[in-house]
């Protein structure tokens, strides 16, 4: 996932102040609940993306949803609105997320898979690559796209296994217009 260089700043500005205030960890657990909320909710974001409710109106609304939340994420989300970036908050959560999950050394994998994978399944495709070995610590999400008609696509980091059936189709039809 592209990720704005405002959700960027954000959680970059963020991460430095839970460090010297150690207050990371409960920021991370509450930004994981950001990301969960904002995804489930399509009513909250469109009232954010709202552009005629006015932002003290949507930072009223904001104090109620978060008012269980540490103060460092309640002026952090103000923040955000007062800059009229609320249209970023999920983005500068799940970015803040990924920073401390960097620093923690959690390994992004992502498996995309033309069916639903059994776990076993997706341990034995984790097993099978050296991209992943078994001390890393791992944040697996699987994808379905039934348009790779069969096969995986795994993806560690910045590196990337195609062993899907359509990539392998595309192959074969290549190598047959060039002979």
């Amino acid at each position: 996932m592209l990720t704005s260089k405002v959700a960027k700043r954000y959680a970059q500005g963020l991460l430095e102040f839970t460090n010297e205030s150690g207050q990371t960890e409960a920021v991370f657990s509450e930004m994981k609940d950001v990301v969960k909320l904002m995804s489930e909710s399509k009513d909250l974001n469109k009232f954010f993306l709202t552009p005629y409710i006015d932002a003290n109106k949507k930072t009223e609304i904001a104090n109620e949803i978060f008012k269980n939340f540490s103060p460092v994420a309640q002026n952090l989300i103000k923040l955000i609105i007062k800059n009229g970036r609320e249209n970023q908050i999920k983005n500068i959560a799940q970015q803040y997320i990924n920073e401390v999950e960097d620093i923690k050394g959690v390994l992004r994998v992502t498996i995309t898979t033309a069916t639903p994978l059994s776990q076993e399944n997706i341990n034995q495709i984790l097993k099978s690559t050296s991209l992943v070995n078994a001390s890393n610590n791992a944040d697996v999400e699987v994808n379905v796209k039934p348009e790779i008609l069969g096969g995986y696509i795994l993806r560690v980091g910045d590196q990337q296994v195609d062993a899907s059936v359509k990539s392998k189709l595309n192959k074969i039809k290549k190598d047959f217009q060039l002979n």
